[in-house]
């Protein structure tokens, strides 16, 4: 069985919100720490990646 690696998303903003794509968990409101510009969903591992770090965060 393969599991399918989490997603990642360059964002523009600090603060985002994850909601697993349609509805597939509560709505969570995420604040990226602007040290390494990156966070990930508590429930769905989702990656967010601020734009001004995503060179580094890969």
């Amino acid at each position: 069985m393969t599991i399918q690696a989490p997603e990642t998303k360059i964002v523009d903003s600090y603060k985002v919100a994850c909601d697993g794509g349609q509805g597939g968990h509560p709505r969570v409101y995420l604040q990226l720490p602007s040290e390494h510009g990156w966070v990930e969903c508590p429930y769905c591992d989702c990656k967010f990646v601020h734009k001004d770090h995503a060179d580094k965060a890969a």
